[in-house]
């Protein structure tokens, strides 16, 4: 069953990567509904905005090497399929929005990222 799933994460910021626990993807298309005056009392249509990318990644806090994410600027998220099915995603020009970090009593400590991406890409 493990073949049909997608299995790496990865988050890479100048030449290191790190492994991603969560990823969570929201796309924006900026879109936004042009409302003039007409007989009909409805909107006329909507018009053409900028794509935005919002992430949130949780990622296991390391015990030594940990980046300092404040400076994190242009860096790439990927998530690539183990074996060669699926679809390869990334995302470039990632930075840093808001830093968060989770504490629990199982598993370890991870830091949770709130990230702004300029690009995406798709690609099987």
């Amino acid at each position: 069953m493990s073949d049909n799933y997608v299995s790496q994460i990865v988050l890479t910021i100048n030449g290191s990567d790190y492994e991603i626990k969560s990823l969570d993807h929201t796309m924006k298309t900026g879109r936004v509904v042009v409302k003039t005056m007409n007989r009909a009392g409805v909107p006329s249509g909507t018009a053409a905005g900028i794509e935005e990318h919002d992430l949130r990644v949780s990622v296991a806090i390391p015990k030594t090497g940990e980046p300092n994410w404040r400076a994190m600027l242009d860096a790439k998220i990927t998530i690539e399929p183990v074996d060669g099915g699926g679809k390869k995603e990334s995302w470039t020009g990632v930075s840093l929005i808001e830093l968060g970090s989770k504490y629990q009593l199982e598993g370890e400590a991870t830091r949770d990222l709130t990230l702004s991406a300029l690009r995406y890409s798709s690609s099987e």
